[in-house]
């Protein structure tokens, strides 16, 4: 085997690795976009939520004095 084939054989198998690699971190990065959708979603549930528990706390009628003061 020339020099020269044996440089090409060796940039081919880069490239491969390479192209291995880019695919691995494509998939990586759709899973963590997946976790991503479903925290934000958790976050808004979570928020809607609260924004109505503080809702109802502001609806609790007034503190008065005892009738027998």
């Amino acid at each position: 085997m020339s020099d020269e084939t044996a440089r090409v054989t060796k940039l081919e198998e880069m490239l491969a690795h390479q192209a291995r690699t880019i695919e691995e971190l494509s998939d990586q990065l759709a899973e963590q976009w997946k976790v991503v959708e479903q925290t934000r979603a958790k976050l808004d549930r979570l928020t809607e939520r609260f924004l109505s528990l503080e809702e109802q706390s502001l609806e609790a009628p007034a503190i008065t004095k005892p009738p027998h003061y």
